[in-house]
């Protein structure tokens, strides 16, 4: 598969490294079946550029680069008012000199609070021009869409990038990152039995999909819903990595049975907090001082932890956890992640 012909901005000048859990690993096997549980390990995602880094950097490196090419001043994204998303994108537009207006969807109704900590400070730090906040069930491409035409309107091009930074383009960053993973595991001299990763707008899951299938590698990848159960994610993540093999000119039709979609561990609501998550959050950072956030690798470590717990991942398997950041998400979490919450 040859990314070199896509235009990319290189955000990242080196490999995120990929790093045994043992800690985790040992106080996780204590409340697995028989006391045995996985070997755990971490591809540090959030150690990617456009500070704090995070899973969007990869993305943006095509989608930003395609911004340019048209010529575009301003980038236009969406997200829910901690959206990670959003502050790396803001990150990219103030690194190449352009603007960027957000469209805010308050999917939990009274949660977007304009004085808040976390990532909407790094918003008004960074100097976002403009934010339009949206009740939930928006059509968020049509009001991203009425933003774009403000400012051609006000002779300005804006570019949109969808929620997540998930198209086709937006996937190739997480082919490379496939790409990446098996030329380290090649040098490491090492393999892994199962990828775990979480599973939202699907640029992630699928874009890592598309790259294993497209190299010919079977290793199953489980994502971790954060915001759907499998009826309405799977199909979802099949678009997307269809797309992105489509995109590349791979003559591969993606298998369904190639996507797995793991639901439950994200209720009640995306973005609210859960009992599971907590745990999670607070035993990696107890044990690694690995930082999950409570959106997304906190459920996401949840699930991964839960699976274990219920034999459906393996003993016997190495596994590894795809940590796709959003640190400044903890600030905005802090009375419920050390247990003090009302």
């Amino acid at each position: 598969m040859d990314l070199s012909r896509f235009p990319r901005r290189r955000y990242t000048p080196y490999a995120t490294p990929i790093e045994p859990l043992p800690h985790l690993s040992a106080a996780l096997a204590a409340s697995c079946p028989g006391g045995r549980g996985p070997e755990l390990w971490a591809k540090r995602d959030d150690m990617l550029g456009l500070f704090p880094g995070g899973n969007k950097t990869r993305k943006l490196e095509f989608l930003v680069a395609d911004a340019l090419a048209q010529g575009a001043d301003t980038l236009i994204t969406c997200g829910a008012p901690q959206s990670n998303h959003c502050r790396i994108t803001l990150a990219a537009a103030v690194k190449e000199g352009l603007e960027c207006r957000f469209v805010i969807e308050e999917r939990v109704p009274n949660s977007y609070d304009e004085h808040a900590s976390g990532n909407h400070f790094m918003y008004r730090l960074m100097g976002v021009e403009a934010i339009n906040v949206v009740p939930a069930g928006t059509d968020m491409a049509a009001a991203m869409a009425q933003v774009a035409q403000g400012l051609a309107i006000a002779g300005r091009k804006g570019y949109i990038i969808p929620g997540g930074g998930s198209n086709a383009l937006g996937g190739l960053g997480y082919v490379a990152c496939a790409q990446e993973l098996l030329q380290q595991c090649f040098e490491q001299g090492t393999s892994f039995d199962r990828i775990v990763v979480g599973s939202g707008s699907s640029g992630t899951h699928g874009g890592l999909l598309a790259g294993f299938l497209g190299s010919h590698v079977r290793t199953p990848i489980t994502g971790i819903g954060v915001s759907r159960d499998p009826e309405q994610q799977a199909p979802l993540v099949l678009k997307e990595a269809q797309a992105v093999v489509d995109l590349l000119g791979v003559r591969l039709t993606v298998p369904a049975d190639a996507v797995q979609c793991i639901g439950g561990f994200w209720q009640p609501k995306y973005s609210v907090p859960n009992a599971a998550m907590v745990e999670a959050v607070q035993l990696a950072a107890r044990t690694e001082g690995l930082l999950l956030d409570p959106v997304y690798t906190g459920k996401v470590m949840a699930g991964l932890i839960g699976l274990a717990r219920r034999g459906e991942i393996g003993a016997n398997e190495r596994v590894l956890f795809v940590h796709t950041g959003g640190l400044p998400a903890l600030h905005a979490y802090e009375r419920v992640l050390l247990g003090d919450a009302p």
